[in-house]
């Protein structure tokens, strides 16, 4: 069973993957299907991994939108006919980079 610290890895790993295709841009995004399932399934990765964190663990970083992430990944298992690319678009350009800042803080606060 993963621990906690293995689940957060997990998540600075997706958020990585991601930002390896990000880079191409958003018109690569829009045009590629591959690279909005890439994406997609990155997101749902980091939401399970979020969604499997320890209660105690949420709570203790309460600096981290633990429920919109967990929201999205529902929504990008549950709901994929109603995925919206500008949301996710949004998502990948403004909330991945602080999330991986604000997580490297709690990891290593060290170097972060």
């Amino acid at each position: 069973m993963r621990d906690d610290r293995e689940r957060v890895r997990d998540i600075l790993e997706a958020i990585e993957r991601i930002e390896c295709y990000a880079a191409r841009g958003e018109q690569a995004f829009r045009r590629e299907e591959l690279i909005q399932n890439w994406v997609v399934r990155h997101l749902q990765i980091i939401g399970e991994a979020a969604r499997a964190l320890s209660e105690p663990y949420r709570e203790n970083h309460p600096e981290i939108p633990w429920p919109k992430i967990i929201g999205m990944r529902h929504i990008l298992v549950h709901d994929y006919f109603a995925i919206d690319l500008d949301i996710v678009w949004r998502v990948v350009e403004e909330d991945l980079p602080e999330l991986k800042r604000t997580i490297r803080s709690i990891v290593d606060p060290e170097n972060a």
